[in-house]
């Protein structure tokens, strides 16, 4: 029972390129026997518990079976939500290299991000750094995407280090589009063992330099 859907961006091209495909995974018969008779578990359960709270002899018996009722109901409830996830379980396949065949940038939003910062000491301007350049260097049009940072502390380390970050920028964005660069967190890349096997990496280091 293997089954492998695709959908496509725009249902009125079907030559389109696949964004995602899924395939249901063959554990999907036996999650659903077993839920089935799980189920009947339970209810038989409930139709015991009833049972016993009808003929509960005082309000102590009562008390303690109803008690059992309320939370074997609890149970259920957290056992039913979970059934979603196994009741088709399927494992997915994305393509977002197939992404710009079946849009434009024209067709893309406009996305606004926004990075919060508040201690250069519990949350380094590095890290913070680091993680706008990420932002920016993403395959994005670049006249879409803004990125908004607030420093909340009035940190003047803070602000050194973009104003740092701004003339790096304006090597490190050229380089990720131009080498297709995957890890775009430039701590990232710098210490990724990819790194030391270019020599790409060495040029934009030589150019930083002379900066």
């Amino acid at each position: 029972m293997t089954t492998t859907t695709s959908y496509l961006l725009s249902s009125s091209s079907s030559s389109s390129a696949p964004l995602h495909t899924f395939k249901v995974l063959r554990r999907t018969l036996w999650n659903r026997i077993f839920a089935l008779i799980f189920t009947s578990a339970i209810l038989s359960l409930f139709v015991h518990h009833f049972i016993c709270l009808l003929g509960s002899a005082n309000a102590t018996t009562f008390l303690l079976h109803f008690t059992l009722l309320f939370s074997d109901v609890i149970l259920s409830f957290m056992w039913a939500t979970t059934q979603s996830f196994r009741w088709r379980p399927i494992r997915r396949s994305v393509y977002p290299e197939n992404l710009m065949q079946v849009t434009r940038d024209c067709d893309s939003p406009m996305l606004d991000v926004f990075i919060c910062t508040a201690d250069p000491y519990k949350e380094p301007p590095m890290g913070v750094v680091n993680t706008a350049l990420s932002v920016m260097a993403y395959e994005y049009p670049s006249d879409k995407i803004s990125v908004y940072v607030s420093d909340d502390g009035g940190s003047e380390l803070t602000l050194f280090a973009f104003m740092e970050a701004a003339k790096f920028a304006t090597h490190w964005l050229p380089f990720c589009k131009k080498y297709k660069v995957e890890d775009r967190c430039p701590a990232a890349y710098f210490s990724s063992s990819h790194c030391r096997s270019t020599t790409h990496a060495e040029e934009l280091k030589v150019q930083i330099a002379i900066l």
